[in-house]
C-alpha cells in the first residue's frame, strides 16, 4: 500500500505539476462549453453544425498532440540530464513536423470539409434540418481554419515549455485567450453592444481571435526570457538536427503520431457510428462531451504529470523511484476520477436544461453523461497506464494498446450495433465504453512488468 500513497511533499509536486495544466485546460474547456451553450441558444441544427466540424478540428488537434509527443519524451528526458541542446533540437523537430501536419490538415479540410461533414448528416433528420446544420457547419469550418496554424505554434512552444516544468505561463497564455474567447462569443454571436450578431460564425470568429492571443503571448514571452529558456537560443540559426536523434525521435514519435491520429479519427467515427440514429443523438452527444471535456482536465493533467515527473526521473537514471511514482500517480488520477465522476452523475440530469432543444436530446444528453460520469475513472486509469508507458518510449506498445484497440474491437462493435440491431443507443453507447475495460487489464499488466522502465537518452551537456 506505501507504494500507492505518497506522503504532503509527493501531492505537493504533483499538483505542481497537474494544477496549472488543469487550470490552462479546464478554463479553456469551460469557455468551448460557454461557447456551446450560447450556439445552443439559436438552435439544435446550429449546435449540431458547430459540433460536427468540432470533431473534425479535435482530429487535427489531436495529430499534433500525437505529433509533439515522440519529441516531448525525449524532451523531458533531456531536461531531467541537464542536455539543453538536446532539448533545442526536440523543440525544432517539432517545429517542422507539425507545420507540415498543419499544411496537410489545412487543405485536407478545405478540399474535403463538406463531405466530411455530411457523413454526420446520414441519420433520420429530415433533409431541412440536415440542410441547415450543413450550412451552418461550412460557414464554421472555413473561418476556424484560420485558428490551425496559431493554435499548432502554441502547441510547440507550450509544451517545450512544460518539458522544463515551466507550467505556469502557458497556464497565463490559456486563461488570456479565455477571456478573449469568452467576450468576443458574447458580442458576436447575439450582436452586443453595437456589434453584428453573426451566430455560429460570430463564434468562430472569437475562437480564432483568442487563438492568436494566445500564440502572441507565449511566443513573446518566451523569447523575451531566453536567459530562462535555453532551448530558444539559436533556436532558429539552423534547423539542422543530428541525424541519430531525428530518428530516435521518428522511431519513438511515429506510433505516437500514426496512434493519435488513428485513435481521433476512430473517436470520430464512433460519433458518425452514433448519429445513424439521428440528428437528435448528434446533439444529445455533443451536449454530453462538451461537459465531459470539462471534467476530463483532471486525469489529462494528471496524465501530464505521469508523462513529465516520470520522463524526467527515467532520464536521471532513478528507475525505482519511478516506478513507485507512477503507482502513486495511477491510483492518485483514478480515485480523484471517482469524486469528479460522482459530480457529472450529480449534474447529469440538470445541464442539458440549459439548452434550447428538445425534451428528446436532453433525456439522451442526461443519459450520456451519466454513462460518462461512471466511466470517468476507468478512462483515468488508462490515461495514467498509457503515459506511463509512453514515458518510457514504449510508443509501439501504446500504439497496440491505444488505436489497434479502437479499429479492432470499439468501432466494429459500434457499427455492427449501431446498423444492425434495434438496440436503444443509449445502452448501445454503454456497451461500447464497457469494451474498454480490456485496455484496463492490459495496461495493468504492461506497468506492473515494468517493460517501460528505460532511459532513452544519452548523458550529455551544454554544448
Amino acid at each position: 500500500m506505501r507504494k500507492l500513497f505518497g506522503d504532503r511533499n509527493f501531492y505537493r509536486r504533483v499538483l505542481m505539476v497537474a494544477i496549472p495544466i488543469m487550470v490552462q485546460n479546464g478554463i479553456t474547456n469551460f469557455v468551448s462549453m460557454l461557447d456551446n451553450i450560447m450556439v445552443g441558444q439559436i438552435g439544435t441544427e446550429q449546435m449540431s453544425g458547430v459540433s460536427i466540424v468540432n470533431q473534425l478540428i479535435f482530429v487535427y488537434n489531436v495529430s499534433i498532440f500525437g505529433a509533439i509527443s515522440g519529441a516531448g519524451i525525449l524532451g523531458a528526458q533531456f531536461y531531467g540530464n541537464n542536455d539543453h541542446k538536446g532539448l533545442r533540437d526536440t523543440f525544432r523537430f517539432k517545429c517542422m513536423i507539425c507545420l507540415l501536419i498543419c499544411l496537410l490538415g489545412t487543405g485536407i479540410l478545405i478540399g474535403f470539409g463538406k463531405p466530411l461533414i455530411g457523413l454526420y448528416l446520414q441519420g433520420d433528420a429530415g433533409a431541412g434540418d440536415a440542410a441547415m446544420a450543413m450550412a451552418y457547419g461550412k460557414d464554421y469550418l472555413w473561418i476556424m481554419l484560420l485558428g490551425l496554424l496559431p493554435f499548432t505554434v502554441v502547441q510547440i512552444y507550450a509544451s517545450t515549455l512544460r518539458e522544463t516544468s515551466e507550467t505556469i505561463k502557458p497556464m497565463i497564455a490559456g486563461m488570456i485567450a479565455v477571456v478573449v474567447n469568452m467576450s468576443f462569443n458574447y458580442l458576436l454571436i447575439f450582436g452586443k453592444a453595437g456589434f453584428p450578431a453573426l451566430g455560429v460564425r460570430g463564434a468562430a470568429i472569437a475562437t480564432v481571435m483568442a487563438r492568436f492571443t494566445e500564440c502572441i503571448f507565449i511566443v513573446a514571452w518566451t523569447h523575451r526570457h531566453s536567459d530562462r529558456n535555453y532551448f530558444i537560443q539559436g533556436a532558429y540559426r539552423s534547423f539542422r538536427i543530428p541525424k541519430h536523434l531525428a530518428g530516435q525521435i521518428l522511431r519513438k514519435g511515429t506510433p505516437l503520431l500514426v496512434n493519435e491520429l488513428l485513435w481521433a479519427s476512430g473517436m470520430a467515427f464512433l460519433v458518425q457510428c452514433y448519429s445513424i440514429r439521428g440528428l437528435s443523438v448528434v446533439a444529445g452527444m455533443n451536449i454530453s462531451s462538451t461537459l465531459s471535456n470539462v471534467f476530463n482536465v483532471v486525469f489529462m493533467a494528471l496524465g501530464s504529470a505521469v508523462s513529465i515527473m516520470v520522463g524526467q526521473l527515467l532520464g536521471g537514471g532513478k528507475m525505482e523511484e519511478a516506478k513507485v511514482t507512477a503507482y502513486r500517480l495511477i491510483t492518485f488520477s483514478v480515485l480523484s476520477c471517482i469524486v469528479v465522476g460522482l459530480v457529472m452523475v450529480g449534474l447529469a440530469p440538470l445541464f442539458p436544461k440549459i439548452y434550447n432543444t428538445s425534451d428528446e436530446v436532453r433525456s439522451l444528453a442526461t443519459a450520456f453523461i451519466m454513462i460518462a460520469g461512471l466511466y470517468i475513472p476507468v478512462h483515468a486509469f488508462m490515461n495514467a497506464t498509457y503515459f506511463t508507458l509512453r514515458s518510457g518510449g514504449k510508443t509501439v506498445i501504446t500504439f497496440l494498446f491505444d488505436s489497434v484497440f479502437v479499429w479492432v474491437v470499439s468501432i466494429p462493435l459500434a457499427y455492427m450495433l449501431s446498423r444492425f440491431t434495434s438496440l436503444d443507443i443509449r445502452l448501445l453507447y454503454l456497451t461500447v465504453c464497457m469494451a474498454d475495460l480490456m485496455k484496463c487489464v492490459i495496461g495493468f499488466i504492461l506497468v506492473k512488468k515494468g517493460v517501460w522502465l528505460n532511459k532513452i537518452v544519452t548523458d550529455g551537456q551544454e554544448q
